[in-house]
């Protein structure tokens, strides 16, 4: 049991109990009395959760009474959330708090409904009553506010032995740069290092302190511990003391004057080991007492809490990681297989298997020193397979079991949380480990479970929640992952996670597929797999679920797999059993039909119920869910519509409906639902598609929406039938807080463009004006012929698309959009020129990406410079650049014949159906002396697809080319050699020719290909004319992988003896594969697909020693050839470890 959540819960019911809305319910109730006392009553209770937590370890008289006490708190939160809800549904129908409240006894007996209130809450009482009295028996201790946290760590020292450190080197090295580095601005500065506890943190400062090169760089050094007291006048005692002398006079006075004296002038180094000190005014009281030392000071600080290192030094904070897995291996070494068990010490072991699990343990230590050494302790008198595989099994358990190891040191993080932070970390252990949590949702859920509790009225939940986030997330219990897709993730450390599920207890559980590990006790459960309606009927999941409060049904998604089915009877049965729940989660689980008896989930916050593309609609009932506050459909490609009476959702705050592309409108009423902060998808009505009465769905019903935050998406603008009368109905300019913004004319068309209405389309533009806060601007389908001049003035803009508005043929003056960093214009197809006169003033100072599709009219960026070739502009040099421009994509714009220069370019170009000639003002800039280094010269990835009129690639800019990595050219008509390129991409790792019918390998047979020392990867795909791969690769060391598709008159392989990985497909005149295969003496995989006239493998095969995989796919002849032991060529691969051969 969690005290943290029960806490949490104990003062959402003291808030609500005090609240104007419970009093006006009690007072018509006539139980004012009643919920007092049991306002104090809980108040009591709370003030000694804190000590009966500590106290349930070792007795369990208080173990048993804290049970009750948390069932008693739950059941009296369901008893009181009940009423509130339907507090919500009066106030839902009327509008009017007083007469919501009076409209609860609008029932067929007022009296008999007030006797059975009155009933329930006075057996509330009685029943907090009597467990608040039983307390009396265990004396435990009140604390009415946060107490401190007694901390129970030995004090630290600047001692350590250099061979017991191990994987830290590299550490060592750059902390010491740091500390050995001039200071130029001030005469100490300050290396603030971060980690979870049991890293190293400490004893990476000890391996720093004790090196040569530090004592000699300082002439004094002070090691002091600090721990939980950030007391200055402490911390300047310890100080004085690390140096040898003794402070005489305690008096504030006198000891800054000590301190003065001792640092004065000289340069010295400073330890402030394990600081958890938040608070900055105290550290600003320090650290201006520390600034008289000499220049090229430094003080080092080592803590768990990155808010820490914020509030002391964020410009140099430096993260320390785990370990690697072979430094972990060499540390466990050393601590289980000490001298005694037959080996010298850290040796390892002469048993395969004790290794082998060994090295399952140190995996799940993930890195963290202090957790490998206590699992080492264990087992280092250990010898049997069987407590290995225990250990293994059981780690979290043994780890607890070590007092003065790893959890402990964890746990002290914890403890230093203030309650309302530890529900909220404890309920993270619902998720599996290795989960990739998205913060909006976990806030969400908190929210949801009442854990977020403002401290002023003004204060939205969101913006409270955030906060807890970050908390959580700057002491080290989160970590940051960026997931496939880009998109930033948070993860727990797997022993952090295990520290989780160690104070959750059994309030949170993820389901196993046999379901054991969930009871009567759990309150928040998710299911990691796929699951359908027989694991709900069979897990036991209906049977004791009857306490559960979150229900999270659909984490395949997130984990990377598909989710089953659940029926709409056994979603039935899942509600019925699950009537407490706050949070249900049921996303992807291919649900058809959503039961009217979700209405009966009367404290639903938050329902989920994205990606389950059969669901078309959604039942009326769920208007009825007065506590919803978040909806979820994202995903659900089929819902054509919400249900009729979705506006009686007043407190809902979150609606999240994004690629709901059958979505035909939004609910009429929506503009009154001014809780709203999220609103992803509106919908304008189509009033002539419509069978029904018009209704109105018009932009008016976003006017008073101004709460709406991140990202709007307004859709079937088309179908707008009156832009004059209310042009600006959606009020855009008055919300604030949207970061994005699309503007969608056609709901399911993409290449829509709207004909008809050309000045309706300007004019409806010009209405729908964004707050200039706004970041991320998307136009699709738009008629007009030019933009509104509002999109010049949007200076917080950082991303802009623009795509199908194929009328446009000028745009406003996008260069002074200062904080623009991406800009995308796609199918224009009559736009001609970005702007008509070249800029005087600043010219896209932040611009990194350009990406320029289908603008087939498109001529260049400025109508002034008009003329193609650049000779015939002196001034180009004196042309605006894009100084910062990292990635530019053009494709098919065949007629574009000049762009500005962009020297800069580091990370990507991609040509595609487009000549050389923008890059030619680009090149030109060779010649200036303004430059430090050439044009492209820093460029990484470069992509040619059907560039016209090259034959080979021109030297006067390919010469720049000694950073790039990737070159990529395909369906080059004309081109015929690289000669001229190769001997300059000196950095290139990987080369791709594609599609080039005239490329003739011989005449590159002469170039110095030794130049690609890089180069690992090589592809030729559709290259006819390729009859031998040229005898020059075999210089190129680093050559590893090789793929040859679709090139028929391929005949010769040089001596590639680096080579790996070949794969050759799609040759169906190859008859015979060359016998220069036996010449790749390194190759451990070869691929042979879709050859369909090859006849026979070469005896060269017999020769490949390093092969370790064949696979042949789709080539009959050698199906029958290659056949295990009988085959005419068995021989010549018998030796192969896995050979695959498949015919389709």
């Amino acid at each position: 049991m969690a005290e943290g959540m029960l806490l949490a819960v104990a003062q959402k019911i003291i808030e609500e109990l005090g609240s104007r809305a419970f009093k006006e319910i009690a007072a018509l109730w006539d139980v004012e009395a009643e919920l007092e006392n049991i306002k104090n009553t809980v108040s009591t209770i709370q003030a000694v959760l804190k000590d009966a937590a500590e106290q349930k370890n070792h007795n369990n008289q208080v173990k048993d009474w804290l049970e009750k006490l948390n069932d008693a708190v739950y059941e009296a939160d369901d008893l009181f959330g009940e009423f509130y809800a339907k507090a919500l549904r009066r106030r839902a129908m009327s509008g009017n708090i007083t007469k919501k409240v009076r409209d609860l006894f609008s029932t067929s007996n007022p009296l008999v409904f007030r006797r059975e209130v009155s009933r329930k809450i006075i057996a509330m009482k009685q029943k907090l009553n009597a467990i608040a009295e039983d307390r009396q028996k265990f004396h435990l201790k009140e604390y009415h506010v946060e107490p401190p946290v007694s901390m129970e760590r030995e004090e630290t020292h600047s001692f350590v032995l250099d061979e017991i450190v191990i994987g830290r080197e590299d550490d060592k090295k750059a902390i010491i740069e740091l500390l050995l580095e001039p200071n130029n601005e001030e005469n100490v500065s300050i290396v603030p290092i971060v980690g979870i506890g049991g890293l190293g943190k400490t004893t990476l400062a000890q391996f720093v302190y004790n090196d040569k090169n530090i004592k000699e760089h300082f002439e004094l050094k002070m090691w002091i511990c600090i721990s939980d007291v950030f007391d200055v006048k402490m911390i300047i005692q310890k100080i004085i003391s690390a140096t040898g002398m003794q402070p005489v006079d305690h008096s504030m006075d006198k000891l800054q004057d000590k301190l003065r004296e001792i640092i004065n002038r000289k340069k010295y180094l400073l330890v402030l080991d394990d600081v958890w000190n938040e608070d900055s005014h105290k550290w600003e009281s320090l650290k201006v007492l520390l600034v008289g030392g000499a220049k090229g000071s430094k003080i080092v600080i080592t803590t768990r809490a990155r808010l820490v290192a914020e509030i002391i030094c964020p410009a140099s904070i430096y993260t320390l990681k785990g370990l690697n897995e072979e430094q972990s291996w060499l540390l466990f070494k050393q601590i289980a297989f000490r001298k005694g068990q037959g080996q010298r010490q850290g040796q390892g072991t002469n048993n395969p298997r004790l290794e082998e699990i060994g090295r399952e343990i140190v995996r799940k230590c993930q890195g963290v020193p202090l957790a490998i050494k206590s699992i080492g302790n264990v087992l280092r008198l250990e010898k049997t397979e069987y407590k290995w595989s225990y250990v293994k099994n059981n780690i979290l358990e043994i780890a607890t079991q070590q007092k003065n190891d790893i959890f402990p040191i964890l746990k002290l993080s914890y403890d230093h949380l203030p309650s309302h932070l530890k529900s909220c970390f404890a309920f993270c252990s619902m998720f599996p480990k290795d989960y990739e949590m998205d913060k909006v949702i976990l806030k969400q859920l908190w929210i949801a479970q009442g854990f977020i509790r403002p401290s002023n009225k003004n204060q939205e939940l969101e913006d409270v929640a955030d906060e807890y986030f970050k908390k959580l997330l700057w002491r080290s219990f989160f970590e940051e992952v960026t997931n496939g897709r880009g998109e930033l993730k948070y993860k727990m450390h797997d022993l952090i996670h295990d520290l989780a599920q160690l104070v959750a207890g059994a309030e949170c559980s993820v389901i196993t597929l046999d379901g054991n590990n969930f009871d009567e006790k759990t309150r928040h459960v998710s299911l990691p797999f796929s699951i359908d309606s027989s694991f709900i009927e069979t897990s036991g999941l209906l049977v004791r679920a009857k306490k559960l409060r979150t229900c999270l049904l659909s984490l395949e998604t997130n984990m990377g797999g598909i989710v089953g089915e659940i029926d709409k009877s056994m979603l039935n049965k899942l509600i019925l059993s699950c009537r407490r729940l706050r949070a249900l989660g049921l996303c992807g689980v291919e649900i058809k039909r959503v039961p009217d008896s979700i209405e009966k989930l009367i404290h639903l916050t938050y329902l989920d119920f994205s990606n389950n593309g059969n669901i078309e609609t959604l039942p009326n009932a769920i208007s009825r869910l007065w506590k919803l506050q978040t909806l979820k459909v994202n995903g659900c490609e089929n819902l054509k519509e919400l249900p009729r009476d979705f506006r009686f959702l007043v407190g809902l705050r979150h609606l999240e409906n994004s690629n709901c592309r059958r979505l035909s409108h939004v609910p009429d009423g929506l503009g009154k639902m001014t809780c709203l902060q999220t609103l992803s998808l509106f919908v304008v009505r189509d009033n002539q598609a419509s069978t029904s009465a018009p209704i109105s769905s018009g932009l008016d019903e976003l006017n008073s929406l101004n709460s709406l935050r991140g990202e709007l998406e307004i859709s079937n603008l088309r179908c707008l039938e009156d832009v004059y009368s209310e042009p600006n109905a959606a009020n855009l300019r008055a919300k604030q807080y949207l970061d994005r913004l699309t503007l969608l004319w056609h709901a399911n068309d993409p290449n829509f463009c709207s004909e008809d209405n050309n000045d309706g389309d300007e004019k409806l533009l010009e209405g729908l004006q964004p707050h200039q806060n706004l970041k991320f601007l998307s136009v699709n389908g738009y008629g007009g012929v030019r933009f509104s001049s509002w999109l010049s003035l949007l200076t917080n803009l950082v991303d802009l698309s623009i795509y199908g508005c194929q009328r446009c043929q000028q745009l406003p003056r996008l260069s002074q959009l200062h904080s623009l960093e991406h800009l995308s214009l796609r199918r224009m197809k009559v736009l001609e020129y970005i702007n008509e006169e070249v800029p005087t003033s600043s010219f896209f100072p932040s611009l990194k990406s350009i990406y320029i599709f289908g603008c087939r009219n498109l001529k260049g960026w400025w109508r002034s410079t008009s003329t193609t070739d650049h000779q015939q502009h002196p001034h180009h040099q004196s042309l605006p650049s894009f100084h910062r421009l990292s990635h530019l994509s053009i494709q098919l714009c065949d007629n574009l014949t000049s762009l500005p220069p962009f020297p800069y370019l580091e990370e990507s170009l991609y040509l595609e159906q487009v000549s050389l000639k923008p890059l030619q003002r680009t090149i030109a800039m060779n010649s200036s002396s303004s430059f430090l280094s050439s044009p492209l010269s820093k460029l990484k990835v470069m992509t040619l697809i059907s560039v016209k009129d090259t034959e080979a690639l021109p030297d006067d800019w390919m010469s720049n080319l000694s950073s790039l990595k990737q070159l990529g050219i395909r369906g080059g008509p004309k081109l015929k050699s690289l000669s001229l390129a190769v001997p300059h991409l000196t950095s290139l790792e990987s080369l791709e020719i594609r599609d080039c019918e005239l490329f003739d390998s011989i005449s590159d047979d002469g170039i110095e290909w030794q130049h690609l020392k890089c180069l690992s990867s090589l592809r030729y795909e559709s290259v006819p004319n390729l009859k031998s791969i040229p005898s020059g690769f075999q210089h190129v060391t680093a050559l590893r992988e090789l793929e040859i598709s679709d090139c028929r008159n391929l005949t010769i392989f040089p001596e590639l003896t680096s080579v790996v990985y070949l794969k050759i497909s799609w040759c169906p005149n190859l008859t015979s594969i060359p016998d220069g295969i036996s010449n790749l003496t390194s190759l451990e995989e070869l691929h042979i697909n879709r050859c369909w006239n090859l006849k026979s493998l070469p005896d060269g095969m017999v020769s490949l020693k390093s092969l370790q995989k064949l696979s042949i796919t789709s080539c009959p002849d050698l199906k029958k050839r290659c056949e295990r032991g009988i085959g005419e060529d068995w021989f010549k691969i018998a030796h192969v470890p896995v050979i695959e051969i498949w015919h389709f």
